[in-house]
């Protein structure tokens, strides 16, 4: 509302939530900009975030993964999102999106997200993200632990 932008809120609200959401989130979020979508499918969420001009990813915890930015980005839609977590490893600042560090930030860096390529954040997937690429580091983890774990089977044996 501050930026004067209008935003889509896709969210599932749990039923053990929903007396708060309709206590303290619901006029928060009675606005002619806010537009709160609700739950949506795969189907609907490749619709939304495809045709946003970005995702907002406010984040306010140490996120280890952050799997919606990189949704986002196979979508070719940049992220605008808070300095916490994996969001440094995950959004190239400039390139797939912009990090900031809280929401004065964010909204100044809204009218900057259309220099950010669509092209580029697809790219930026396809190179980092794709399923083979993510099979193969996996993989590469697993074997790392499995021998890490056969080299202290062995150590405790000889020990």
């Amino acid at each position: 509302i501050r930026a004067g932008c209008e935003i889509k809120i896709a969210a599932k609200v749990d039923p053990v939530d929903q007396e708060y959401f309709d206590a303290k989130i619901k006029p928060l979020i009675r606005h002619p900009l806010v537009d709160f979508i609700g739950e949506v499918n795969h189907i609907e969420k490749n619709n939304l975030v495809g045709h946003a001009k970005a995702l907002i990813f406010p984040i306010d915890w140490p996120e280890p993964f952050g799997l919606v930015m990189i949704e986002a980005m196979a979508c070719g839609t940049p992220v605008v999102a808070f300095r916490r977590g994996s969001v440094p490893e995950i959004i190239e600042h400039g390139i797939t999106g912009l990090i900031v560090e809280n929401v004065d930030e964010a909204i100044l860096a809204l009218p900057k997200i259309e220099s950010i390529s669509r092209l580029n954040c697809r790219d930026t997937f396809e190179r980092r993200f794709n399923a083979e690429k993510m099979v193969s580091r996996y993989m590469n983890v697993y074997e790392k632990i499995q021998k890490t774990s056969a080299e202290i089977s062995v150590h405790s044996i000889v020990a």
